[in-house]
């Protein structure tokens, strides 16, 4: 089956006109994804690639039927973006861009429970069921369908992880980056929990990074709700103290977050911690033997 994202999955693209929005529809188009339509404020009318541009997100859903919404929106306009999706009916929303106030994002957040909307991001690369539906700006190439659900908080080492699982030939059901912002939409423990659900998902790879303490809380929820394999990779345990590595979230507070505390969490729950990206292949092969 895959989670979130499949043959059903109908595209709009917000800021599809932008040099971003524009490159990665050619991209979602060319991959197969069933691009419906794209949203730019007052240039209705015109297409992009082939795909019908309206002035507003409702119009997408009500002539084209879609049903997830994708964004390619400058920071300063970002939130109410996400927001008008949400009005419209868009069920699952990914937010790809970066730099959007925190304060905003908890605004945002706190609406879209409301409104019982998935919402992938901010500052992430989006998801892919290899084969179905390619939703944001991780390459198609590099995927493959098979049966392992990858779950990040960082892009590139993503895109590493699962070019080791196409190369073993073990390939992925659904691949999801959640983005690595303080506050975002889906966390670790959501994902998983669909997995645990998805026939399709035999075992499942967990991305993680330094600052907060969402691995800490997946760690708990998989000793205590998942049946299925899990392994995990944890990047940044050469960062120096005290330093801000990369995203937003990678902050380390108060002595929390450090990459030491969840590898530790994870290991008295266990669960295989891979101490290079490639080993996360040998880990799974391991567990899926079992």
């Amino acid at each position: 089956m895959s989670i979130l994202v499949d043959e059903n999955t109908r595209v709009v693209v917000q800021g599809i006109t932008g040099r971003d929005g524009s490159f990665h529809t050619h991209q979602m188009v060319e991959y197969g994804t069933e691009v419906v339509g794209g949203v730019t404020p007052g240039k209705g009318g015109m297409k992009q690639d082939g795909v019908p541009v309206y002035d507003t997100v409702q119009e997408v859903v009500e002539k084209e039927g879609a049903n997830t919404s994708v964004l390619f929106v400058p920071a300063k306009f970002a939130s109410d973006a996400i927001v008008e999706a949400a009005d419209a009916g868009i069920k699952l929303v990914a937010c790809i861009t970066e730099g959007i106030p925190a304060l905003e994002m908890s605004r945002v957040s706190h609406q879209l429970q409301k409104k019982k909307v998935y919402l992938i991001g901010p500052n992430c690369p989006g998801l892919i069921s290899p084969g179905k539906s390619k939703v944001g700006i991780i390459p198609g190439r590099i995927c493959k369908k098979g049966s392992i659900g990858v779950v990040s908080r960082s892009g590139t080492l993503t895109y590493e992880i699962v070019h080791h699982i196409t190369h073993a030939g073990l390939g992925q059901s659904t691949v999801i980056g959640i983005g690595g912002d303080m506050i975002i939409g889906m966390k670790f423990m959501d994902c998983l929990r669909l997995f645990e659900e998805d026939p399709e998902t035999e075992g499942v790879a967990l991305i993680g990074e330094i600052g907060g303490t969402d691995e800490e809380e997946a760690a708990d929820f998989i000793k205590n709700e998942m049946e299925k394999p899990v392994v995990a990779f944890i990047a940044g345990l050469t960062a120096p103290p005290g330093r801000r590595m990369g995203h937003a979230g990678a902050i380390i507070s108060g002595g929390e977050g450090t990459a030491k505390e969840k590898v530790e969490a994870f290991e008295r729950a266990g669960i295989p911690v891979a101490h290079e990206p490639e080993e996360v292949v040998k880990l799974l092969n391991g567990l899926m033997v079992k």
